[in-house]
């Protein structure tokens, strides 16, 4: 009996031995796995949130976005994404919690934090402007010498007024800084303007535009070399979405004759391409045409011969 609890002891602690040390492993990769994540912020909601997730969805990373969750780790990639308050992003990405982030160039403009401007990213774009009542009579930047103006953004609009010798009393508000002029807090806003309906429904209007602003991605100035590996692969998919964003395949039949104007018109990647169609002396050619140049290129096209004239979008580009 005594013999039997020996072993049956011994048994247990070889299987607890075995499993502490499964553990211990099992521990060491997750320790591992975290390490060499890429961790992304992200503003945790608005429009800028909603086309940054767009985004790395498009470049093929999939992960779930519940309601209020904090963070995330994506299925298909090393990386994790942070959901934090858009002002406090930039001193998390200074500080190493964040490798990465997507967020609008003025605040990194305002925040002066000095992280590295990686990419431009195209969207989310709007403008830091000055706006004043409609009534007054704004003739150029001198007008607000002496004012008193309300902003969200003190230090940028601090730059503006050193560069132009101005002198005004800056009020900081954290929000709904449209409503200031109208409850006699001040004579001017300084503050970020998409549409301007805003401004209009509280009889405001924009007079002067500090800088505009876009999307950018901003990372660490400090990264290990396992993740700037990871940003680098980010980046690629990045480009090739943000490439077929702003190009189109363009397909069309054209008469031999027209085929040197016509590739003038669409040199594409690297030259269209041509073939033969059945109808003796037409081809077909195909290449791609840049979204903002497309109206104009197309009627070009026209009168050069070209017809049946396709456009395609394009998923991805890679260049």
């Amino acid at each position: 009996m005594q013999t039997r609890l020996i072993q049956a002891g011994f048994f247990v602690a070889s299987f607890l031995n075995r499993s502490m040390s499964v553990s211990f492993k099992s521990e060491s990769i997750k320790t591992k796995r975290s390490m060499t994540n890429l961790k992304i912020a992200i503003q945790k909601s608005g429009r800028l949130s909603e086309e940054s997730l767009t985004l790395l969805r498009e470049c093929g990373i999939m992960f779930d976005t519940g309601k209020d969750q904090l963070m995330n780790q994506a299925s298909n990639f090393p990386l994790e994404v942070l959901f934090l308050r858009n002002s406090d992003i930039p001193q998390y990405v200074r500080d190493g919690i964040a490798d990465i982030a997507i967020i609008g160039d003025n605040t990194e403009k305002e925040k002066k934090t000095g992280i590295l401007n990686v990419l431009e990213l195209g969207f989310s774009k709007c403008r830091l402007s000055i706006a004043v009542p409609k009534n007054v009579d704004f003739q150029d930047v001198s007008w607000l010498d002496g004012k008193k103006i309300a902003t969200s953004y003190p230090n940028s609009l601090r730059d503006f007024l050193a560069d132009n010798n101005i002198e005004a009393e800056i009020h900081e508000i954290s929000g709904s800084v449209e409503i200031a002029p109208n409850i006699g807090l001040a004579d001017a806003i300084c503050d970020l303007v998409s549409t301007g309906s805003t401004l209009f429904k509280n009889g405001l209007k924009e007079v002067y535009t500090i800088f505009h602003s876009q999307a950018i991605l901003v990372a660490n100035t400090d990264l290990a070399d396992e993740r700037k590996v990871l940003l680098d692969q980010l980046i690629f998919r990045i480009k090739a979405v943000l490439a077929a964003k702003y190009n189109k395949y363009i397909l069309l039949n054209a008469p031999e004759t027209s085929l040197q104007e016509i590739c003038r018109l669409l040199p594409g990647m690297r030259s269209p391409t041509i073939m033969p169609l059945r109808e003796k002396g037409w081809v077909s050619l195909h290449s791609v045409v840049n979204e903002n140049e497309f109206w104009e290129v197309t009627g070009r096209l026209k009168n050069a011969g070209a017809e049946g004239i396709l456009i395609i979008p394009i998923e991805k580009m890679v260049l």
